[in-house]
């Protein structure tokens, strides 16, 4: 049997003896007075050795847990921080010390002492009584080292959050990000909505969209790819600013920057265009670090980059040729586009047109080696079925995409708001779709009608939460910023047989 095993089965035992002496190892409620947070706010300025007589009553989970004689000492955690216990034997009596010293790591107490400081000045509570609100059977991971393969700390986030402070503190950043996102929007205006998960058909992206089927209805729906088609129904309807933070999926393969479900802001704001959701989002980011992080220096793969504004905006085109020498353009003649792509080494299939092609070289050869802040701008229109061509170029569109360090932050537009144009090039992704592009999609109908009605100029922006916490939060991969990311099926193991040693 296995140390973690026999752990398990040692601490069974302590849940049947408990229950056999009439205590319940899992009782229904406690009532504290504070949180451990509150608790050092109100007493964290006490002199070293200082003894009061304020009781207060505090719960967390056992994290440590110490004897030296007559004395031991616990540290207590709770959601919002940390404390000492002092855990004195001629306080609690020898009975409930030696109950106290049985407890077990993980353990969930709630317990009523007295504010103190140790003679070194560590802010304590000295307990008079405790109880055990619920047993922990299965032991943390040993030394606090935390989970010792990467898998096992995503599948079991729950232990890795109690283990390893570095996770915990990434997820702050998400948490602040959040709010800090919220609060930027709610002050200029914006309004937070709610839009379907369940969509007749794919659209607002190019993606592989879930299928799943509606019983009642007896016909197949597939889980959104995008926010944008219903947010801007909305702009129709006379929303002039709205924005929803929800979750996308996309039927793609798993990476360090993509997860099948993941974390979009969409916002869509009336009478602006591409250039002013530019200045938003630079007021977005730059907001949303200070509150995460309280600065606007980022370090990237050991490059240090502020987000302090204004960003560098270049055109993709010219981009393309600052990095490669190459002038390349979707105008250009698409044999003469595919030798620049193997010149370049890029790859490509024969059936792409020239938008794609372009947007393949500034892919491979130009986007891997921004530093940025820059936003790229001037999309080629064949790749861009919803943004408005751009007003002094056919073949472009008004787009940009906010990139950082070679990673693209979101991708923005000046809407199009044409129902004519739009159903042309709806027409032109069913096709593709019919020629075999799964990532092309059909005519939303419904959509056209809703620009029938009157879309006014708009501009829109879509933000990867996931990849900006990611930045500000300096991590590499995707899974660290999701709390339960997706994963590969787990192998089926014996009960106990841990990998957290």
């Amino acid at each position: 049997m296995s140390d973690a095993a026999d752990q398990r089965a040692r601490r069974l035992e302590k849940v049947e003896k408990l229950r056999a002496a009439g205590i319940e190892p899992y009782p229904v409620r406690f009532d504290r007075d504070r949180t451990l947070a509150e608790l050092r706010d109100q007493h964290g300025g006490l002199d070293p050795g200082t003894e009061t007589d304020r009781v207060v009553r505090v719960a967390g989970r056992i994290l440590l847990h110490r004897r030296q004689g007559r004395l031991a000492f616990a540290t207590l955690r709770d959601g919002t921080g940390s404390i000492q216990l002092f855990v004195a034997l001629d306080t609690l009596g020898a009975a409930r010390s030696a109950d106290f010293d049985d407890l077990d790591l993980g353990d969930w107490i709630g317990v009523e002492g007295t504010v103190m400081t140790t003679r070194k000045g560590e802010l304590s509570v000295k307990i008079s009584s405790f109880e055990l609100l619920s047993k922990a059977i299965r032991p943390l991971p040993d030394k606090w080292h935390g989970l010792a393969d990467v898998d096992t700390r995503f599948r079991r986030r729950y232990v890795d959050l109690i283990a390893n402070d570095e996770a915990r503190r990434v997820f702050d950043v998400r948490f602040a990000v959040l709010r800090a996102v919220r609060e930027f929007l709610d002050r200029r205006g914006f309004v937070e909505v709610e839009t379907p998960v369940l969509h007749e058909a794919a659209g607002g992206a190019v993606a592989r969209p879930f299928t799943t089927h509606h019983n009642a209805l007896g016909s197949d729906l597939v889980l959104r790819i995008a926010l944008e088609l219903h947010l801007k129904r909305l702009v129709v309807a006379g929303f002039e600013r709205v924005y929803e933070i929800g979750r996308v999926f996309r039927n793609e393969g798993l990476s360090t920057r993509h997860n099948p479900e993941f974390t979009m802001l969409e916002l869509y704001e009336a009478f602006v265009d591409y250039h002013d959701m530019m200045d938003l989002t630079e007021g977005l980011v730059v907001h949303a670090a200070r509150e995460a992080i309280g600065t606007t220096q980022v370090t990237v793969d050991d490059q240090t980059v502020d987000l302090t504004p204004p960003w560098e905006r270049v055109p993709l085109l010219d981009l393309i040729e600052r990095h490669t020498g190459k002038r390349v353009h979707p105008a250009t003649d698409v044999g003469e586009l595919q030798g620049v792509c193997d010149e370049l080494d890029v790859l490509y299939e024969p059936g792409w047109d020239p938008g794609k092609l372009v947007l393949e070289i500034y892919e491979k050869t130009t986007e891997p080696n921004l530093v940025g802040p820059v936003f790229v701008t001037d999309y080629p229109r064949d790749v861009s079925p919803l943004a408005r061509t751009h007003r002094d170029d056919p073949s472009l569109v008004e787009r940009f995409e906010p990139v950082v360090c070679g990673r693209e932050l979101g991708n923005a537009f000046s809407e199009l708001n044409d129902p004519i144009e739009q159903r042309s090039r709806f027409d032109a992704q069913a096709a593709l779709r019919e020629a075999g592009d799964v990532e092309a999609h059909g005519i939303d109908e419904d959509y056209v009608r809703a620009l029938e009605y009157g879309l006014p100029p708009c501009g829109g922006l879509g933000i990867g939460i996931d990849r900006l916490v990611m930045l500000l939060a300096g991590v590499t991969s995707i899974r660290e910023v999701i709390l339960f990311p997706t994963l590969r099926p787990e192998a089926p193991r014996e009960t106990g047989d841990e990998e957290e040693r």
